[in-house]
């Protein structure tokens, strides 16, 4: 794997152990400003790795330090997530520029970059997700569009269940208990609600809590083999 350095002077010091990956699209115009953000200290903004959509990836920031990248967030016990997280942006213009899919030469260098990171740092399936995951009332990337199951063949990612669904018939507050349980900050319900979709019924992202939805959740809260999550 070829990595260029490309420091950003926006990070600190880390006071917790890493133990999650967030995947962020850069949402600009071109790679080039998203470049110069990530390393402009006005910006006050970073993140460890970058992958370009020709397959180039940058290191920003040392892993060993906390990088900017994930602002207000939570996830499951996690209101820092910058502080336990490694970042990784991926060069797409995003739902504000003309949001599209991501090339093959990208998701085929973001995979192995992916997998030795969690590898090195023993990160579940769980705790590798996107930045409208853990901060879902700010935040819409990587979006419906980035391909979360060619990780999750890979057991990089969690996959979306497909097999032996049932229906468990919450309703809107039983389904956010169930969201909340699983990692979610509801405090905004819809959107809490269509990070959820974004994530694993990308398809439909309307906010309204259907039985797939419902389904879905709860196949992913069944006690799983340790490690799985």
């Amino acid at each position: 794997m070829n990595i260029i350095d490309t420091p950003s002077p926006n990070f600190d010091d880390r006071t917790a152990p890493i133990s999650m990956l967030v995947l962020h699209y850069t949402g600009m115009q071109t790679a080039e400003a998203a470049i110069d953000r990530l390393r402009d200290p006005a910006a006050k903004v970073s993140c460890h790795y970058l992958v370009a959509e020709d397959g180039t990836i940058l290191r920003m920031v040392g892993e060993e330090c906390r990088a900017w990248h994930a602002g207000r967030s939570h996830w499951r016990e996690i209101d820092d997530c910058n502080d336990a997280s490694i970042g990784i942006e991926i060069v797409n213009p995003g739902h504000d520029w003309g949001y599209r899919p991501f090339p093959n030469e990208q998701i085929d260098a973001l995979i192995p970059l992916v997998a030795d990171i969690v590898k090195r740092h023993k990160i579940t399936r769980g705790n590798v997700v996107g930045h409208s995951d853990i901060a879902p009332a700010r935040k819409r990337d990587p979006g419906e569009l980035f391909p979360w199951h060619s990780l999750a063949r890979l057991r990089l990612a969690l996959p979306r269940p497909t097999k032996n669904l049932l229906d468990p018939q919450w309703t809107e507050a039983g389904f956010c208990l169930a969201l909340e349980r699983f990692g979610y900050d509801v405090s905004d319900r819809m959107a809490a609600i269509m990070a959820f979709q974004r994530r694993f019924r990308p398809e439909l992202v309307d906010g309204e809590i259907d039985a797939e939805c419902r389904m879905i959740l709860l196949a992913l809260l069944l006690p799983k083999p340790q490690g799985d999550e």
